[in-house]
């Protein structure tokens, strides 16, 4: 699943630029343009957003020196319910509106895309097929992880000297420490792999929209645009950090792998930045070409963070023991969601 997954990321990165030049004009921009101004404002992005989101994804990750943070303290879920609410705010508020903009655009031929919905229909297409990913992805590696495992013998049982084997005509079972021991270790392996299929996928989400919000942010040429964009996509790249983050810290990847998940998430929106920067004088958003090809991935991306915040982090979370256990946990992780999403429903007033 590795490669595939690097494989798309790099497929987004190089090819996007190449699809969304300008090939018509159907500009309406009235935009204030200060070339020299916009560029001294996108580098203070590029260097405002990569900073953000390294802290944010590495403080999770940072969690034996953060103590707060580690994956068994309530702090950690509270933080983690309002990255989600980040998310889910991201995919509702910032990019599926984004999406129909783009695919319903006089710009674009009314037959068909005025004729259909199409940004709703991708986006529900992507979260089914995250579903199914998800679903395909944790079954192949528990099979996996599984089968490789070799199963107790009845010789190791008795070995152990605390397990109690009993006969009956038409059954047996076995009870003792080893056998709760290994339907322990099984858990623990199942939840290992769902949170290491979790954190890559979300991070495929969320690396398809910020390469087009960057390439937007570094096309653009009007100050009036950026300036309020530098803090508002700051934010929301820190605190999308922190989710991601907390999935891949609750998913114990060898540090090579931790390190290669965090520069990408780092590193992407940067990247678009500096991409659209060197695509200004030809990219026109405003082409069929550029409105379908963003449309379309700002849909897909928006069923796909849309079913990672609510089925694989809110309802895993929510639904999870620890914080089913404790009403004032609970009522935190409440708290923290609405804060989470109400501050980045916020921040689309300027973003």
């Amino acid at each position: 699943m590795k490669n595939y997954f690097s494989l798309t990321i790099l497929l987004v990165l190089v090819l996007l630029p190449l699809l969304v030049h300008g090939d018509c004009d159907c500009s309406t921009d009235s935009e204030d343009r200060n070339k020299s101004k916009a560029l001294r404002l996108k580098i203070a992005a590029l260097v405002s957003i990569l900073v953000a989101g390294a802290i944010g994804v590495s403080l999770p990750v940072l969690g034996k020196t953060v103590p707060a943070l580690r994956p068994d303290r309530d702090f950690f879920f509270l933080v983690k319910a309002f990255a989600a609410g980040v998310i889910l705010a991201t995919g509702f508020i910032h990019v599926l509106p984004d999406a129909f903009d783009n695919l319903t655009s006089p710009c674009l031929d009314p037959h068909p895309w005025g004729d259909f919905p199409f940004a709703g229909f991708v986006a529900m297409v992507a979260a089914i097929g995250t579903l199914m990913v998800d679903s395909v992805a944790t079954g192949y590696y528990n099979r996996s992880h599984f089968n490789k495992a070799r199963p107790m013998s009845e010789t190791d049982v008795e070995s152990e000297g605390h397990v109690h084997v009993h006969t009956h005509p038409t059954h047996g079972h076995a009870h003792g420490p080893v056998a709760e021991n290994g339907e322990e270790e099984k858990r623990s392996a199942a939840e290992l792999i769902r949170h290491r299929v979790i954190s890559q996928v979300l991070e495929l989400g969320i690396i398809v929209h910020s390469v087009i919000i960057g390439i937007s942010l570094g096309a653009s040429e009007s100050p009036s645009t950026i300036r309020p964009l530098v803090a508002a996509l700051s934010f929301h790249q820190f605190f999308e950090g922190m989710g991601l983050g907390g999935c891949i810290a609750q998913a114990k990847f060898k540090a090579k792998t931790i390190a290669t998940m965090s520069l990408f998430f780092s590193l992407t929106t940067p990247v678009g930045v500096a991409i659209g920067i060197g695509i200004a004088s030809s990219y026109n958003e405003n082409s069929p070409t550029a409105l379908i090809v963003e449309g379309i991935l700002n849909s897909a991306s928006a069923g796909i963070l849309v079913y990672m915040a609510l089925v694989d982090l809110l309802a895993a979370d929510f639904m999870s023991p620890k914080i089913q256990s404790s009403g004032s946990l609970q009522l935190g992780a409440h708290v923290s969601l609405l804060v989470g999403a109400g501050l980045m429903s916020l921040l689309a007033k300027w973003a």
